[in-house]
């Protein structure tokens, strides 16, 4: 099959488009042909940091076909159409096939297309966890998304306008009308404005991208507010996880969210998704073939989508 491994000699981003051996299904593993993979933050940044999968292939979220199933598996059949999120499965996305256990997959709805299912696991289950989970969200709060477009931040305005809170979302000149599109009841321009300096005051903030001092966030914060960090620059996560605590004095919390794939939450979005609550934003579409050029323009960050990579 044909698959996309890490290379370190290759430049400008360490993958290889290659021909390797098609996957064996195990007993408890269902062998996927895959359709669709997005592309996260999670893939590169694992590959800076040498955190590399065993079998060499990135590639967490996926939507595709079961081909065959070993002889423990009871939930899925051949010509199934699934999808899932393989981080905590040993990725393996950028291939024409992967097996995984069964668990690592949901059925996904017959109205969805590859393409979408591809982009819900990781940025949508983020989101929601960020929302509901660590910023336990309400209906009628004011909730600030920094870094509101992106895969991310694109679900965290639709998610946020679910939860019927009152969002604000700070972007680039160029996303701003995107998010307003998305259901954002305020966008604010970082580059004409800083969301610090407002005087306004949020029960809610995610952080999903930028580099700004925690101490800004926290002075944007209502009392009993709560910040989320869920992701931005490599040292503003650092300072996050490091000083967070610090400053989670009183009645404001400084939180991060480390999203897990879940059964339940996976179907939540998927049905959102195939009930028009929510959609996707893809701002750019690859081949396999093209997933180093793919995955060096997410890389530099100034993605206003997600970004799917079609197998076949």
């Amino acid at each position: 099959m044909k698959a996309v491994l890490y290379n370190k000699k290759a430049t400008p981003v360490k993958l290889s488009y290659a021909e390797i051996e098609k996957p064996v299904v195990k007993d408890s593993e269902v062998l996927i042909k895959i359709k669709a993979v997005s592309l996260n933050a999670a893939d590169y940044r694992s590959m800076k940091m040498g955190l590399i999968p065993k079998n060499k292939i990135f590639g967490a979220d996926i939507a595709g076909c079961v081909e065959s199933v070993g002889t423990n598996v009871t939930r899925f059949k051949p010509g199934d159409e699934v999808m899932g999120d393989l981080a905590g499965f040993g990725f393996g996305g950028l291939a024409e096939y992967v097996a995984v256990p069964e668990k690592a997959v949901i059925i996904k709805p017959a109205s969805i297309s590859f393409e979408e299912a591809s982009t819900l696991p990781m940025a949508a289950t983020t989101a929601l966890q960020a929302l509901r989970n660590k910023g336990r969200i309400k209906k009628g709060q004011k909730v600030l998304i920094v870094g509101c477009a992106g895969g991310v931040g694109s679900f965290a305005i639709q998610l946020a306008k679910y939860f019927e809170s009152e969002v604000t979302g700070v972007c680039s000149s160029k996303n701003v009308q995107q998010s307003y599109s998305l259901g954002a009841d305020l966008v604010i321009d970082y580059s004409k404005e800083n969301f610090a300096k407002s005087g306004k005051h949020y029960h809610l903030i995610l952080g999903i991208n930028g580099n700004y001092p925690l101490l800004s966030y926290r002075k944007c914060l209502a009392p009993g507010g709560i910040y989320v960090m869920v992701g931005g620059s490599l040292s503003q996560i650092a300072k996050s996880l490091l000083f967070g605590r610090v400053f989670s004095f009183g009645s404001k919390k400084m939180r991060s969210v480390a999203a897990k794939s879940t059964k339940e939450d996976l179907e939540l979005l998927a049905n959102l998704l195939e009930n028009g609550k929510i959609k996707p934003i893809i701002e750019r579409r690859y081949t396999l073939d093209q997933a180093a050029e793919a995955m060096n323009y997410l890389s530099q960050g100034h993605s206003s989508g997600k970004v799917v990579i079609n197998i076949s």
